[in-house]
């Protein structure tokens, strides 16, 4: 791989894994999960719009494209980002990264519950268990009273399900629409919008420069410069290479918040940690003619960018495991004519959206 594309994908592993901490420090100083969340959707709603004017793209102007724009910004945006922001306010930010990367998990549980996910193998059903068996190890309900049941590592799980919901939808009613930056742009305006409903939840400012510069490389860095860096990646390599990145955001959010915020870890977090990621990967193979085989590449995090038309070869994937932390998902054109693969999605050039 060049060193470019090599500097931008720890680029990017830096700017998405530190988002956590960004959200965690903006809490630590005054500002509520409320105005967090108003504030990162205005904020990477900017960038976007400049990065689609640039581009000499347009918003979109039907009503039909606006509505399913709406229900994806509210189960894929407005929903987990406010939920984040809850939950770290009792959890560490490196626990945080880790169970926003369960996402794929969730996904596929969501399509055997309904019925849309019919290729469920040996392996696949191994991932499942492994990936909240490591859930599990990190919280270590065993050593305390609440455990796993607390309402801010709840809060963070439904995040992550949330990102599942919106996946699913956005697989089979957002297609190509030909402007890619901006369709991702409009859907974190309609974020925005959602948002700006809990304004009277939000209560008064009270926050430092620390709060403030938190804030503002949230909505800036991890929300809209990450878009383009990972559009570039996506260009120039293809998904499947930038899907690498996602293993690395557990890892950087982990570490992060012991360097910055001395967050308690140790080998249980880790073994954990690695334990989530294992399970991940198992769940992105599919079933072969063959058994069971390693059909897809590994979307514990990453993404494609919106809309890009990558030169690299890229690889046949199924809507069970989307990417969970990066702030464009791979939302390809729907294959319902394939009867022996039902529910999956060919790679094309179809629209994406926008998420954490």
């Amino acid at each position: 791989m060049p060193l470019t594309s090599t500097l931008r994908m720890a680029a990017l592993a830096l700017l998405w894994g530190s988002g956590f901490l960004w959200i965690k420090l903006a809490l630590n100083h005054g500002l509520s999960p409320a105005q967090i969340t108003i504030t990162r959707c205005a904020l990477g709603t900017a960038v976007l719009l400049l990065l689609a004017r640039s581009a000499g793209q347009r918003l979109p102007r039907d009503r039909a494209t606006w509505t399913r724009l709406a229900i994806a910004a509210l189960f894929c945006n407005a929903i987990p980002f406010a939920l984040f922001s809850i939950g770290e306010q009792t959890v560490d930010s490196g626990i945080a990264g880790v169970l926003n990367a369960t996402t794929p998990l969730w996904s596929l549980l969501l399509g055997i519950l309904l019925g849309t996910d019919r290729g469920l193998g040996r392996i696949r059903l191994t991932g499942l268990f492994l990936g909240f068996a490591g859930t599990l190890l990190i919280f270590a309900p065993w050593q305390r009273s609440a455990g796993l049941l607390t309402w801010g590592a709840l809060s963070l799980l439904a995040a992550a399900a949330s990102y599942a919901i919106a996946f699913a939808y956005m697989a089979r009613k957002l297609t190509d629409k030909g402007a890619p930056i901006a369709m991702s742009a409009a859907q974190l305006l309609a974020a925005t919008a959602w948002t700006t409903l809990s304004v009277p939840t939000a209560g008064p400012l009270h926050t430092d420069a620390t709060g403030l510069l938190a804030i503002t490389a949230l909505g800036i860095l991890g929300t809209g410069v990450t878009f383009y860096l990972n559009y570039r990646l996506i260009a120039d390599e293809g998904p499947t290479s930038a899907a690498t990145v996602g293993y690395l955001l557990p890892v950087v959010s982990v570490a992060l918040g012991a360097l910055v915020l001395n967050e308690s870890t140790g080998p249980r977090i880790w073994a954990g940690m690695a334990i989530v990621l294992t399970g991940v990967a198992m769940t992105r193979t599919r079933r072969t003619s063959e058994g069971d085989a390693a059909g897809c590449p590994p979307a514990a995090a990453g993404a494609s960018a919106p809309g890009s038309h990558s030169k690299a070869p890229q690889s046949r994937l199924t809507e069970d495991g989307y990417p969970a932390a990066s702030p464009t998902i791979v939302i390809e054109q729907a294959h319902d004519d394939d009867p022996q693969n039902p529910g999956t999605a060919q790679t094309t050039s179809g629209a994406r959206g926008t998420a954490r």
